[in-house]
């Protein structure tokens, strides 16, 4: 994780992001914002209960204001490599979150701090051989019963492969398998791992996305994500 690669494009990463999926039909709102709905799914209860949530990876804070409408109870944080993202995360969402930095190897938070660990697209970043340090220091940072839940980009979808391939802030990503993730998630002793791939039709086919709740085990959705728990 390095903290350069992510501070040289943190001012413009919405433009950037936006410019590459272009082909989706979508803006990157859509893209934060199902993450956070499909999190929402996930935890019964998620928009009266008081839960301490961590965007892992935080960047610019994009996932921070739906986290904030679907879970308004909820105390966020947002943890990043990028000092420079950091502050542009506290520009724009101060009042509902807090922003901390993270020295890429153990989070600056007690055991058992949060509820839900989140991170959208960011392993692909970090190299192989610490995923599972991360992951054992995540689950470490999970209060029991905490559900950690990873987003990552299918590298079985050919329409992400290129937009990977074509978007600079990704030149040195390397896409992940789920399997390769699931098995390093039960590594480090999570439990009840659930698989689910995501975003199966461009906007311009969005009528059939009702239909995505029958896919979700097809391997060829755009995104996948995997949640888990730490043993109660």
């Amino acid at each position: 994780m390095e903290e350069a690669e992510f501070d040289k494009f943190a001012e413009e990463y919405s433009n950037i992001h936006n410019a590459n999926i272009r082909l989706s039909g979508e803006n990157s709102d859509f893209f934060s914002e199902y993450k956070i709905q499909d999190l929402a799914k996930l935890i019964d209860g998620h928009d009266s209960r008081s839960l301490d949530i961590l965007d892992f990876g935080c960047g610019v804070g994009k996932s921070i204001p739906y986290m904030h409408k679907y879970f308004p109870q909820s105390h966020l944080t947002g943890l990043d490599v990028s000092q420079k993202s950091l502050n542009i995360a506290r520009h724009h969402h101060a009042p509902i979150a807090e922003f901390q930095h993270f020295d890429g190897q153990q989070i600056p938070y007690p055991d058992a701090s949060f509820d839900i660990i989140f991170t959208a697209c960011v392993f692909h970043h970090i190299d192989e051989e610490e995923h599972e340090s991360l992951f054992t220091e995540i689950y470490r940072c999970l209060k029991p019963g905490g559900m950690f839940v990873i987003f990552e980009h299918n590298p079985l979808n050919p329409l992400t492969v290129h937009a990977v391939n074509t978007c600079p802030f990704d030149e040195n990503a390397k896409l992940i398998i789920s399997g390769r993730i699931k098995k390093k998630l039960t590594h480090a002793h999570f439990s009840d791992i659930k698989l689910c791939y995501r975003i199966f039709f461009p906007s311009l086919f969005k009528r059939l996305r009702p239909a995505e709740m029958f896919l979700t085990k097809l391997p060829l959705g755009a995104q996948y994500y995997l949640a888990a728990k730490k043993t109660a």
